[in-house]
């Protein structure tokens, strides 16, 4: 059903590649780490992908880092913004306990406050991180 049209042409061939080489059942039967090593080997999957497939479709204990975390915690201190995925996963994952529908909850939480507040020109008012945001303070 997908198939390659005009300028998403990549994209289409990578979801091609993605559902052609997975297996729900032999992705659950193996360890974490394997499971994202094989998800990491296909053609255009990246770490937010294999990250999102293995903690949403497989409910597999994993953290996901995409723009928005990395937007809000380094406005925030907590990282920098060019800090690389695999630390900014590693230090929520050595922080937060290991359970999916923590990790599930967490992320939304973040996207939403993102969508909200924390956008690239962010909506301070309402915020309730505003008083530990370092964009709040530049703005000031």
């Amino acid at each position: 059903m997908i198939r390659p049209a005009g300028y998403f042409n990549v994209k289409a061939r990578r979801l091609q590649a993605v559902a052609s080489g997975l297996d729900i059942g032999a992705y659950r039967a193996l360890p974490l780490n394997e499971s994202r090593a094989n998800l990491l080997s296909l053609h255009g999957v990246g770490p937010e992908t294999a990250d999102s497939i293995l903690l949403y479709a497989l409910e597999m204990p994993t953290f996901v880092v995409d723009t928005y975390t990395k937007r809000i915690f380094s406005r925030l201190g907590l990282i920098e913004p060019d800090d690389k995925y695999e630390d900014v996963r590693r230090m929520f994952m050595d922080t937060l306990s290991e359970d999916v529908r923590l990790y599930n909850e967490y992320h939304a939480l973040i996207v939403r406050h993102a969508k909200e507040h924390c956008r690239v020109t962010p909506i301070c008012g309402g915020c309730v991180l505003a008083g530990i945001c370092k964009a709040v303070r530049k703005k000031r």
